[in-house]
């Protein structure tokens, strides 16, 4: 079987054109061209703002014209990981899916059904000529994983619905009324370069093997960040008899994953060639041991590499490794409104060799409460303050506080009574999602977030369940028809 011949057919067919056209965060160009094309071969109105989000306007079927104006929501960048063995040029290259049983994933790199799956259901709406709704307005958003951007820019007057569907949650069978908001932060090491010494035996160590995941959703899973287990070792040989140096560092690339490997160029006096690989050994034995049930893949590689030209200054290298060992990462708080919600987290979501003689290390925090969030934000940034860092932030983003009074909630868990014959869980998540700054700029919304199943998001590992796509259409299908009239509100 192929993705076209999965049900139903009109999401999993535009889905499939999504998956053909290349959509990093910030290189939006071609899925934009395709979406202004849709809407011209369907005859209906569209237009695009100068952050490039684009609207598609469909008019109500008969019947239907005092029904409120739904918008459908969802952002048409990807998350683009992909596995170090695997050559893909996200830029260029179509996405390769593979059905395996109820699912359907990649080879090897990001499926983009975040958001992917989510604008192939607004477009299967757009196209359809079988189902009974009210005005539709299909908010396609930008650079959505890198920022909210698209979600910043938009501006008072390109909507005009007072309900707002988002289409960018990851559990079939969930309502998420609510979502933490998030900054970010980073901090760049100038360092002063030296002549690598000689008489050292120079290795590549790799941490590979871990799954990564979502910094929002999955940070309460307790998955290995490859960063702070590369760390680990190298502080454990810092200080030492060794005479450690480093030439290079890396690991993670977006703030918003969880980094799944990192690996460094490090040098040791000869003598200690044998030393370091038994410690290694030792060390990988019960990191193994820790992470046994989360992180059965784990594993950490050394290989021998030619002497470097330059190593890092010792005291740039000193403060990095002290700083990243110190930093938090994972969950800080739990929320004590909502049973089994983070409220606060941070992720050490990279480490990057820049031009100039710069390392930065890039984090993210969450939290659902905005001093939390500050708070979080503020001890990450002490951490590398005292490493002698220079940190910067971005502007973050505000959270979404729930509504449970919420008339297009209670319809929501109507219908879904109705059609599956069980209650849907009402929920908040941790992610972020841009339903927050849609408030800020049309406080009238009324929202909630719905989307099918899938699972380590942002990750090579990212996949959907099949079964629920199928589901979440019929329960996007049921609440457009159901949206009352105008005077039925009153």
């Amino acid at each position: 079987m192929t993705i076209k011949e999965l049900q139903p057919s009109a999401i999993w067919n535009y889905f499939y054109d999504i998956t053909q056209i290349p959509r990093p965060s910030k290189k939006e160009e071609k899925i934009i061209a395709y979406l202004l094309d849709f809407a011209k071969q369907h005859n209906l109105e569209a237009k695009q703002d100068k952050a490039g989000n684009v609207l598609i306007t469909k008019p109500a079927t008969a019947g239907k014209e005092n029904v409120p104006t739904v918008i459908l929501q969802g952002h048409v960048d990807m998350v683009c990981e992909k596995n170090s063995d695997v050559t893909h040029d996200f830029d260029k290259d179509p996405i390769e899916t593979v059905i395996d049983g109820d699912w359907l994933k990649a080879k090897g790199t990001t499926l983009g059904a975040d958001n992917g799956i989510g604008v192939a259901a607004s477009l299967a709406v757009l196209a359809s000529t079988d189902i009974k709704h009210g005005k539709i307005e299909a908010l396609f958003t930008v650079d959505e994983e890198t920022g909210l951007t698209g979600a910043f820019a938009l501006q008072p007057g390109f909507l005009t619905g007072n309900i707002l569907l988002n289409l960018d949650t990851e559990e079939e069978g969930e309502i998420y009324i609510g979502c933490a908001g998030g900054k970010g932060t980073k901090a760049q090491f100038k360092y002063k370069t030296k002549d690598a010494p000689k008489k050292y035996f120079w290795f590549d160590i790799q941490v590979k093997g871990l799954r990564g995941g979502h910094s929002g959703s999955d940070i309460d899973r307790g998955f290995g960040n490859a960063n702070k287990i590369l760390n680990r070792f190298l502080y454990s040989i810092t200080r030492k008899k060794y005479g450690m140096v480093l030439s290079k560092i890396g690991g993670g690339n977006l703030h918003n994953a969880i980094p799944r490997e990192a690996h460094a160029i490090v040098g040791v006096k000869d003598k200690y060639k044998e030393d370091i690989r038994i410690k290694l050994n030792t060390f990988l034995a019960k990191v193994q041991d820790e992470y046994r049930v989360v992180e059965p893949g784990l594993t950490i590689a050394l290989e021998s590499t030619e002497m470097p030209a330059k190593i890092i200054g010792k005291k740039t290298t000193e403060n990095l490794i002290l700083g990243l060992y110190a930093c938090p990462h994972g969950v800080i708080g739990m929320s004590q409104d909502i049973p089994g919600l983070v409220e606060t987290s941070t992720n050490l979501a990279s480490v990057k060799m820049l031009d100039n003689n710069i390392i930065e290390i890039g984090t993210s925090q969450r939290s659902s409460t905005e001093s939390a969030k500050d708070d979080i934000v503020n001890m990450v940034s002490a951490v590398f303050e005292l490493a002698g860092a220079k940190v910067t932030h971005n502007d973050g983003y505000p959270g979404w506080k729930p509504n449970t009074d919420s008339d297009i909630l209670k319809l929501a868990k109507k219908d879904y009574k109705s059609l599956f014959n069980k209650n849907p869980k009402v929920k908040a998540i941790h992610a972020g999602l841009e339903c927050g700054l849609f408030l800020e700029k049309y406080p009238h919304l009324d929202m909630i977030s719905i989307g099918p199943t899938m699972t380590d998001v942002h990750s090579p590992d990212e996949k959907v369940n099949i079964p629920s796509v199928a589901k979440w259409w019929d329960f996007l299908v049921k609440l457009l028809e159901d949206v009352p009239a105008q005077e039925a509100q009153a």
